[in-house]
């Protein structure tokens, strides 16, 4: 596309000169780039960046266009718009050729349990895209996450679109956060179905300031599919059901009973519109229950038989970094992303449930994000853990003994037992080599994620590989080797 093309809606003349890509990240910019200049979000413990400031970097690297807000005289074509996140999708949207018109989407959000639908409904539908906190897929292709975030900025989400509708693919599936929605990542998107899994009224308080406020962001969502998968727990459930919808849960057309869970996963007697079955999912934790149910309401509204569905749902590979079993003899060791007390809390009780001896728990708290979730891990770790090793979890530009001491602050106080290792490899392998034979280490907090923050510094992680390291290192003090499993 040429740039007098791309900026032609809006009424600002430019040269007919190819672009080659567009972006909100200055370091990001290339020769032929458009850089769009946003305000930084403000949060409660730092200063927001302003993208105008880094407009000189932008042009330096080669843009040949820049998009703000502001009234700028700039040796480029400067279009100024009113809302710089909004122009951003708008014309990632032009520059990519509309690609969410050849695809049936499917959107996913809540505040726990949307990775793991999002990964359950993809792996039902079969050949589709999924774009998601722990990985792309374009049917079975499969690639890392883009970054941190659940949803990337808006040119990302429409170049996966884009690359998806190339492909012949005809479904993508998306993982949509609150941020994502709160900032307009998305804007333009419609879903033919959109799933909204769970509530959690004091999670991302941060960034929204208020339950309601986070609500109607999460909300947006439903406002935009043709038809809404709810579950029964949302609040506000009634003005919700204002769009056309499907329940799930109990009391909802699509409901589970008689649930069996075991070692090797969750079995249940399955309720629909469409039929009732027998279902099994090879997956830990009760909770996932409600997660399957949501993925099969949306496959079953979509058109997908019942009995193709059910014989799916039991050969679900599972989900990277969510209850993802490394070893499982001689004592177990499981990945978890769980990184709020909430979700902390359903993964330790899930794994108490089957775990023989003690179980003990590695886990830190993010820097730069709501600092009281620091005290509900702490609390957690030390009601539900028999021994919690703190340590860092993307302290970011925050003083690591500040959130570790946070933490053991709040297990103090509820009588737990703890030690503080600042280095997570090392606290990896502490719990490692402390573990018996029954024992399950819990490692929690980072699951899928690709890298670690420490100051302003990514550096490369891999939870999987420390721990398979620690494993090592353990066998050859012992004789023997670890031996890797799955659920």
């Amino acid at each position: 596309m040429t740039l007098d093309a791309l900026f032609a809606p809006y009424g600002l003349e430019a040269p007919p000169i190819p672009v080659r890509g567009l972006t909100l990240d200055s370091r990001e910019v290339e020769a032929g780039y458009v850089f769009v200049a946003v305000p930084g979000v403000p949060l409660p413990h730092r200063k927001p960046l302003d993208g105008h400031d880094f407009i000189p970097e932008a042009l330096r690297r080669g843009a040949i266009a820049v998009v703000g807000e502001k009234a700028l005289s700039l040796p480029v074509p400067y279009l100024r718009v009113e809302d710089g996140r909004q122009a951003l999708a708008e014309l990632a949207r032009r520059f990519y050729g509309e690609p969410d018109r050849a695809l049936a989407l499917f959107g996913v959000t809540g505040s726990k349990g949307k990775t793991t639908t999002s990964f359950l409904l993809h792996h039902l539908l079969g050949e589709a895209a999924l774009l998601s906190t722990a990985g792309l897929a374009f049917g079975k292709e499969r690639r890392p996450p883009l970054g941190h975030f659940t949803t990337p900025e808006a040119p990302r989400v429409y170049a996966f679109l884009r690359e998806a509708a190339d492909r012949g693919l005809k479904e993508a599936v998306l993982e949509v956060s609150s941020h994502a929605l709160a900032l307009k990542r998305v804007e333009g998107i419609a879903y033919r179905v959109g799933v909204f899994v769970s509530f959690y009224p004091d999670d991302h308080l941060d960034l929204h300031g208020t339950p309601e406020a986070y609500f109607r962001a999460k909300a947006l969502l439903v406002e935009r599919s043709e038809l809404a998968v709810l579950s029964t727990r949302l609040p506000h459930l009634e003005a919700l059901r204002q769009r056309p919808h499907l329940l799930f849960g109990p009391g909802g057309e699509v409901w589970a009973e008689e649930l069996r869970e075991g070692e090797e996963g969750l079995a249940f007697t399955l309720h629909t519109p469409w039929g009732r079955g027998e279902a099994f999912l090879p997956l830990l934790g009760a909770y996932n229950v409600e997660n399957a149910l949501a993925a099969l309401a949306a496959a079953l509204a979509f058109g997908r038989p019942l009995d193709e569905l059910l014989a799916a749902l039991a050969t679900f590979p599972g989900v990277p970094g969510r209850m993802e079993v490394v070893q499982k003899e001689p004592f177990r060791v499981v990945i978890d992303f769980a990184h709020t007390g909430k979700s902390l809390e359903a993964a330790l009780k899930t794994l108490r449930r089957t775990t023989r001896g003690r179980l003990l728990l590695v886990v830190g708290a993010a820097g730069e994000r709501d600092p009281r979730r620091r005290e509900d891990i702490g609390q957690v770790a030390a009601r539900l853990a028999d021994k919690t090793f703190f340590t860092e979890e993307d302290h970011r530009t925050e003083p690591l003994e500040a959130i570790l001491e946070a933490l053991a602050e709040a297990a103090r106080r509820e009588g737990g037992v703890f030690e503080r290792v600042p280095d997570r490899e090392e606290a990896i392998l502490r719990a490692i080599l402390e573990a018996r034979p029954g024992d399950t280490v819990l490692l929690a907090g980072k699951g899928h994620e690709a890298t670690l923050e420490r100051g302003t510094l990514a550096l490369p992680w891999n939870e999987r590989e420390a721990a398979l390291k620690a494993l090592r290192l353990r066998a050859q003090a012992q004789g023997s080797g670890p031996r890797e499993g799955g659920v």
